[in-house]
């Protein structure tokens, strides 16, 4: 009896035991919310919530955030948590929460949650970089700060965490160059080493120029306060590739002149400066009525001025700025005084190595003249020719591009000038221009009043070979003179 008993009571302990450790292993599994496990967990019946109850906690957290109840936010979560009642928006007001009370950690997961959630809401970034920049991890800082900004460049919060991160990056910077500086301090020798080269370079200029340093004075040596006694400069009326030109007037002899000023780059050399000199003397004897007389050349202490005739008119270049293009008839007349300026020009063995439209005065009762021979060469030799490279690049012709000159070049120029008076455009950029041969495209083809044997003249005259040129200026304008213009010339549109 008492064994049964015995068992009785055994059987009876047992299962109040299983009873228990049953009701143990069903008990829920504690939640991680914001970094730390919940203590408030219970096995009550999952609750379902609608929006609108939603949105009300939300609301009610968020208020208590306002009212800096972070730690009582952070228990209403883990109690909601423990309900069931999840929502995403708790991981961004937990970060909220814990960012006010100080733990940074706790932020930094809380918040990379919340960015993993709503990748494209910025302020999980900002938060999480505000708690790495109390820790000191600046690098990660910069990251998420600039991710913030890259969704809100407008976010004040963004920006002001951005400003006291970079304070700290100058001041780091500032820090660091002090101390390299004070430890990097220039050593003696290098002053000496920059002392010497500096003196080598000093040196070096003197021998370069010590023409300049040493030129003596001669007669055409005169102060600029002593030209500008002699001439009223007016007004700047040019600019060139060698300098600028002015309207002036000569006080000692009572006339308009025209005085170019050369840049002093031109002639810094002694040799180039002399040569140049010596080549100007030489145009100022040429003396004909189609061509701009040069008066005088001045040789002042930081350049050299040419002083011309004075032109009441227009250039041929500013003449086509305004009508595009001019009739044959009165090209026809204009050129017969270039031809006669320049005929002149080489029947004394000078060339004048730079003739374009700009170049081409024409005055006001319709005569021309030409001017600018400031580049002008003396012919040293019949067949080579002068050798140098002086001019402009759109009128040169080929041989002159490599530095030799003749007067076959001057021709080839000159039928440029033609080309472009009467069709308004230089060959090269016409349209239909044969590039690979070099082959210009008939200018009556593009201007009907144009006659047809306009067209010979110029492709003999732009013969890329000057032994296959028009040889003279008068064979030029022979062929010329003889080519009569239409009854009726009117400027029709060119075809281009």
């Amino acid at each position: 009896m008492n064994m049964l008993k015995r068992i009785f009571l055994v059987i009876t302990l047992l299962t109040l035991t299983a009873g228990i450790w049953a009701q143990q292993t069903q008990k829920a599994t504690p939640l991680m919310v914001g970094g730390s496990f919940s203590e408030n967990v219970s096995n009550t019946p999952t609750v379902t919530f609608d929006s609108a109850a939603r949105d009300a906690e939300i609301a009610a957290l968020n208020q208590r955030l306002k009212d800096k109840d972070y730690g009582g936010t952070i228990r209403r979560i883990n109690e909601l948590v423990s309900k069931n009642f999840i929502d995403k928006r708790y991981y961004l007001l937990l970060a909220i929460a814990y960012d006010g009370l100080g733990q940074d950690r706790n932020v930094i997961y809380e918040a990379g949650q919340a960015i993993a959630v709503s990748p494209q809401d910025p302020r999980g970034y900002i938060l999480r970089a505000q708690a790495y920049l109390r820790q000191g991890d600046e690098e990660r800082a910069r990251i998420d700060i600039e991710k913030a900004l890259q969704l809100n460049p407008q976010s004040q919060m963004a920006l002001k965490v951005k400003q006291e991160l970079d304070a700290r990056t100058q001041a780091r910077t500032a820090i660091a160059t002090q101390e390299n500086s004070s430890e990097n301090e220039t050593p003696l020798w290098l002053f000496i080493y920059i002392g010497a080269v500096l003196l080598a370079v000093a040196v070096f200029i003197y021998l370069r120029y010590e023409d300049f340093f040493s030129r003596p004075k001669t007669a055409y040596s005169r102060k600029e306060v002593e030209i500008k006694e002699q001439y009223d400069f007016l007004r700047q009326i040019g600019e060139g590739g060698m300098g600028k030109v002015y309207e002036a007037y000569d006080k000692v002899l009572k006339r308009k002149v025209a005085i170019k000023r050369v840049r002093p780059e031109l002639v810094r050399s002694n040799y180039i400066r002399e040569q140049f000199l010596a080549e100007a003397r030489m145009v100022a004897l040429l003396r004909h009525p189609c061509i701009v007389e040069i008066y005088t050349v001045i040789e002042s202490e930081s350049s050299l001025y040419l002083v011309f005739e004075y032109v009441d008119g227009q250039t041929l270049e500013t003449r086509l700025d305004i009508d595009g293009r001019i009739p044959f008839s009165e090209a026809k007349r204009i050129f017969e005084y270039v031809c006669r300026g320049l005929q002149y020009a080489h029947s004394q063995d000078i060339i004048h190595c730079d003739l374009k439209p700009g170049n081409i005065m024409i005055k006001e009762d319709g005569t021309a003249k030409v001017m600018d021979f400031g580049v002008a060469k003396k012919v040293i030799d019949g067949q080579t020719g002068a050798r140098t490279v002086a001019g402009t690049p759109a009128y040169m012709a080929p041989e002159q591009q490599k530095g030799f000159m003749r007067k076959q070049s001057d021709v080839y120029s000159l039928a440029l000038c033609l080309y472009e008076a009467l069709v308004g455009q230089v060959p090269w950029s016409v349209k239909g221009f044969d590039i690979a041969n070099k082959k210009i495209y008939p200018a009556s083809k593009l201007a009907p009043a144009i006659p047809k044997g306009v067209d010979g003249l110029l492709e003999d005259a732009l013969k890329e070979d000057p032994k296959e040129r028009i040889q003279s200026i008068d064979e030029f304008w022979a062929r010329l003179s003889k080519i009569e213009p239409f009854s009726e010339e009117e400027l029709e549109k060119t075809h281009y």
